[in-house]
């Protein structure tokens, strides 16, 4: 007696897949086909056709199989990368690339991927990686030659390139406290535009000298990040208290330091030239910044976006290094750099020495004098506010 033929979906699509693995795509094919025939297929029956196409090398049908799955399932992870990997045999890479993008979005929302499908996501990575490289070298190539001027490393526009290719993301102003609208998205100024620089930079030996008077009183550093007993705590970066980042303030809050600050007498005459913020309770904030060997300040953000901060760089191991937004640099003793940082930035010292900055703030240069009487009422309204 005969076995009647199997009508179950489920055993059918099993089937199938042991077919797959057994290395009878035909076999697999035709179980595949039958429940097609049901009926009853979904989109990962229309993927395993499309799997058994492959291992036959039939490429026209295993395209309109993935179709299929994709028309009934576009979130499918699996026909997502068969066809990347489809498209990318034909020599399309700029198209696979939009398939890997999609399929590792989605697998980066999976709360466990099998290990197959891990061992793609890596491929796919790689290959994304290797076709933004050439993308973006291509890229340079032909705006050199049809513009006919070089491309300056970190100008506007070789960043924009760069964001578009994926090569870097966009980033933002999202300070935590106080948004004010309509200002430029500069990660980090150019030095030059501001007249005071030279002065600043000048008086770089003596500042380094008075620095190097506190530096051998390590009781005068004290955590840069501290709590305070009357506001409820937050220390998501686990900086709290942490000695790593410490500080030497001469001015704290918009309160001059006057025993730190009396130690620092051609620091504070350097400054005098600079637009430094003036905001009672408030701002500035002026000390020298310590970051100890082998340590890193955690990615955070700023609390206003009215102000930048600057650096000055007093002494600098090999093995430092500062982002803000998309861009890293290293920072050159006696050289200011100047940015905005209410963008996501972070810094590290991988030396064994340490690294010690002097950091200060002013104000944007975009703010009208006008905006900048209405920024610091309403900064000292707050702290008014309830209070009385």
């Amino acid at each position: 007696m005969m076995n009647a033929p199997v009508t179950d979906k489920r055993t059918l699509a099993q089937a199938a897949v042991q077919a797959l693995r057994n290395g009878a795509p035909e076999q697999a094919r035709d179980f595949l086909q039958r429940v097609i025939d049901m009926g009853q297929a979904d989109s990962s029956i229309w993927y395993g056709l499309a799997c058994a196409h492959r291992d036959r090398g039939e490429a026209d049908r295993m395209a309109a199989a993935l179709d299929k799955a994709l028309e009934l399932e576009p979130r499918n992870l699996r026909a997502l990368i068969l066809k990347g990997d489809m498209i990318a045999g034909e020599g399309d890479k700029r198209r696979a690339a939009t398939f890997y993008m999609t399929a590792l979005r989605i697998a980066e929302q999976a709360p466990q991927l099998p290990p197959d499908v891990q061992q793609d996501v890596a491929r796919m990575e790689d290959a994304i990686d290797k076709h933004t490289a050439e993308f973006g070298a291509f890229l340079r190539e032909r705006v050199e030659t049809l513009s006919g001027a070089p491309l300056k490393p970190q100008s506007r526009f070789a960043q924009s390139l760069e964001i578009m290719t994926g090569a870097k993301q966009r980033y933002f102003q999202q300070p935590r406290r106080y948004y004010f609208p309509e200002l430029p998205q500069v990660q980090f100024y150019d030095p030059a535009q501001f007249e005071w620089r030279e002065t600043v930079e000048a008086a770089t030996d003596a500042i380094r000298g008075e620095l190097q008077g506190v530096m051998g009183d390590e009781a005068a550093f004290n955590p840069y990040v501290e709590g305070r007993e009357d506001l409820p705590q937050h220390d998501t970066h686990g900086m709290r208290g942490n000695t790593d980042w410490s500080a030497f303030y001469l001015w704290k809050d918009g309160a001059r330091q006057d025993e730190n600050a009396d130690r620092c007498p051609a620091t504070e005459k350097a400054l005098d030239a600079a637009p430094v913020t003036d905001v009672k309770g408030r701002l500035p904030s002026i000390l020298f910044s310590k970051l100890a060997p082998r340590s890193r300040i955690p990615a955070h953000n700023g609390l206003v976006n009215t102000r930048l901060i600057c650096h000055l760089p007093l002494i600098v191991p090999d093995g430092c290094g500062f982002r803000v937004g998309n861009e890293t640099r290293e920072w050159k003793e006696g050289r200011l750099m100047i940015f905005d940082d209410s963008i996501a930035h972070e810094a590290w010292n991988d030396s064994a020495e340490t690294r010690v900055i002097l950091l200060f703030e002013i104000w944007r240069p975009e703010l009208t004098e006008e905006e900048r009487a209405q920024v610091t009422a309403m900064l000292q309204a707050i702290d008014q506010f309830g209070g009385d």
